[in-house]
């Protein structure tokens, strides 16, 4: 079963759009990677610096994979240090209530 990693950063730059390639890099590397599905970027209404990425892999070892690519975690360490803070990752799965 699909499982949904929830990706939270906040954005406190001057110049947001200076990250934007990097996290488009991030994207497309992840579209490469065995196991995604698809992803979305969020930003909230509420507080314009934060952001929400929704992605979706086939399994949590795919996602596992993925976060210990070598790859992501070099991008990832650029956009952390553009953002003065770690970003925070956490996987949910499916349930069902009937």
């Amino acid at each position: 079963m699909p499982i949904k990693v929830m990706i939270k950063r906040k954005w406190q730059v001057e110049n947001p759009e200076e990250l934007y390639p990097l996290v488009a890099e991030l994207r497309a590397a992840a579209k490469e990677q065995p196991g995604f599905i698809s992803g979305e970027t969020l930003r909230s209404l509420d507080d314009p610096e934060d952001f929400l990425v929704i992605s979706i892999w086939e399994t949590a070892e795919d996602w596992k994979k993925w976060i210990q690519n070598k790859k992501r975690r070099d991008l990832q360490g650029k956009v952390d240090s553009m953002i003065g803070e770690r970003t925070f990752y956490e996987m949910f799965e499916t349930v069902s209530m009937e």
